[in-house]
This record gives C-alpha cells, structure tokens and sequence, in this order.
C-alpha cells in the first residue's frame, strides 16, 4: 500500500510532499481511536525496552531531528512505534529557512539533499506544544543557532533557547553539524564546543561525518567530560553520486560513513559512554551495523521517507 502512496507522494515537490503528509498525520493523531489503534498495531515487544542516561525506551529505534521540526507530531511518531522521537531543529527566534526549492530526492540512491537551514516556528511555539503533550516515550529537543547570530554569541543564543526548551524534554540535542547555516560547523571545534555546554547545560551533541581524525578526536574529548551523550551523525557535503543541488546529503549513501564515525567515537570515548547512530538506516541489518558499531540507541528519517509508517513495526519484528 505504502507503495502506491509513496508513487503519488513523489509526484509532488518534496517540501510539498512532507508538508501533506504533516496534514494528514496530526488529523489522524487528533482521532483518539485511530491512534489508539496505531498503538497497539505498531507497539514494540518487551524485549526491546532499552534503558539509557536513566531513561526507558520502548524500543531502541527512535526519529531523528527533521521529520517534526515543530513539535506537532509527537503523539503520531510515537504510536507507529519509535522508542524516542526527537523535534526540530528549533532556534531561539523563529526562521524561514533557506529559499525552496531546498529539498531533493534521489530515489534511485535512496537519498535526499536538504538545504532547510532551520526552517522553524521559534523556541516560544516549540515550548508550548511539547508542554501540552504527554510523553509516551523519551523526548528529545535539538536546538541550533539562528542564521543572523554573530559567530561570538552562539554560546548565549544556544543557551537561551535550550532554557525555554529543556523543562519539557527529557534530553536536549545541540545541533553543530547542519551543513546549511554558514560556518556552524565550525561550532565544533573544542573552544567553542566548551563554550557552548557551558551555556546550554546537560546535553547531547550530534556531530557531522565530515570530521578529520584529529578534529574528532578533540570533539570526543570535550564531550565525553563535558556532555551527556553523542549523536553520529548528521548529513554529509560528500556526494558519491553526480548532483548539483547544495546541501546534506542523508540516505542510504551515508551509511558507510556514518558508521565509521560512530566506530571512531565509540574507540575514543569507552564502552559506557551514551552513542546514537544515525544514517543510512532502512533495514535491521542497518540497525545492527550501528549495534556492532558502537550505538546504544539508533535513529532514522530517510528510511522512514522512503519506507513508510511501518518502518519501525518492521525493523523491530
């Protein structure tokens, strides 16, 4: 069935295709029964309860950033079986994002390049609609910098954002990697990297795949001293395929290097340190590349474009 729907989806503009399916998502969620009865449909086994940072997961599949910038599908995500979900990228001030067309498909790679660039209703919006819903599973919220806040104020910035946020999350995602607002990546580098835990208080870090051994080894450092946990990783500039479009790439091409990454990382920071790995995932063996990688926990987006509502059901069966 998905199929079929997926064909007509990928007639439209991508942007428009989410946007619609966004629509028909909070309608359906809004219908208790219906969602009740994604519930118990889609409900992952007891035995793939994972605990982590003193948190339970229903499952160790969770939703990465992107797919709900703003809080508006919670309760949706969560009933079709994703063990955490995690909303935004949210700023502190409210953002338009980059021009459209900034969203791209390559379905014959299983890929898409993004260059969203924080398109976001604000910290204010985002706060309320997480406070209002009731978690039925671990909530995380990931913040970024406004576009227009000077490179020497990104510590303030992410910290007053993460102060509106983090009452009603259950963990909060820095975000340092997106490719699509300038010079954020540089956000990385340890100076700026302490600045910024210092500010925005217990967190995670989601770090980028395009990271030198060296660089990564200092990111991992600070973290590891400094934050709660690591997310590797966000979208890479690399393009194995032939493509014009600007931007992150995600999908199946990232999977390699993601999970080179978070092997790297798990090296470099122990065996007990918190580990999400994200990228590439569309199948359990995906999933399980990321376990034997490293990750205690995993997170897809792409793959759920791609393979739809069950997509969760199906790799936890």
């Amino acid at each position: 069935m998905y199929s079929l729907i997926r064909k007509l989806l990928f007639q439209l503009d991508a942007e428009d295709a989410h946007e619609l399916a966004v629509r028909q998502m909070i309608a359906l969620q809004q219908i208790p029964i219906v969602l009740r009865a994604i519930e118990r449909f889609c409900a992952p086994p007891p035995s793939a309860r994972r605990e982590l940072m003193g948190l339970t997961f229903p499952s160790p599949i969770g939703i990465a950033a992107g797919f709900d910038k703003n809080g508006l599908l919670m309760p949706m995500l969560a009933a079709l079986g994703f063990g955490f979900v995690e909303v935004g990228t949210v700023t502190l001030r409210p953002q338009p994002g980059n021009p459209r067309p900034r969203l791209f498909r390559y379905p014959e790679h299983h890929a898409l390049i993004n260059r969203l660039g924080f398109n976001n209703d604000g910290a204010d919006a985002v706060a309320e609609r997480l406070k209002s819903w009731i978690p039925t599973v671990p909530l995380f919220v990931n913040i970024g910098k406004n576009r227009d806040v000077a490179f020497d104020a990104a510590a303030d910035d992410y910290g007053a954002c993460a102060m509106k946020l983090a009452p009603y999350a259950d963990l909060v995602v820095v975000n340092l990697s997106s490719p699509n607002t300038p010079s954020l990546r540089e956000l990385q580098r340890p100076e700026h990297l302490e600045r910024i835990l210092a500010a925005v208080g217990p967190a995670i870090v989601k770090i980028a795949p395009d990271i030198d051994d060296v660089m990564l080894g200092e990111i991992c450092d600070v973290c590891a001293k400094r934050a709660r946990g690591m997310i590797c990783t966000n979208t890479t500039i690399a393009r194995p395929f032939a493509s014009n479009e600007t931007g992150g790439l995600s999908g199946a091409p990232l999977m390699q290097p993601s999970t080179a990454i978070l092997a790297k990382v798990r090296q470099r920071v122990g065996s007990n340190y918190p580990l999400i790995g994200v990228g590439g995932i569309f199948t359990a063996d995906d999933v399980r590349a990321k376990f034997a990688a490293g990750a205690d926990l995993v997170q897809a987006y792409t793959g759920f474009i791609y393979e739809g509502p069950l997509m969760a059901k199906r790799l936890m069966r």
